[in-house]
């Protein structure tokens, strides 16, 4: 692994623990930012675009998952 690559990891995963974001845009980022450092050295622009694919990701699955648990209780709910 790249001294770069490494330390741009290294921090990210600092900056994960030290402050409340969402997780879908730090996953995504660091994907987005390897696969950008892969392809030809766009790490910024590929966390950029990670982080928004994945807090978009993210959203969608709490919505989800809201969806279920609502319709989860309307069925465990008895009817008068």
């Amino acid at each position: 692994m790249t001294r770069p690559l490494a330390g741009m990891l290294t921090a990210l995963m600092l900056a994960s623990t030290a402050v409340p974001a969402d997780a879908g845009c730090l996953k995504g980022g660091v994907v987005g930012a390897v696969a950008g450092h892969f392809a030809h050295h766009h790490a910024f622009l590929g966390a950029m675009a990670g982080c928004a694919v994945g807090h978009h990701l993210a959203v969608k699955t709490r919505e989800q998952k809201a969806a279920q648990a609502k319709a989860a209780a309307a069925v465990a709910t008895p009817h008068h």
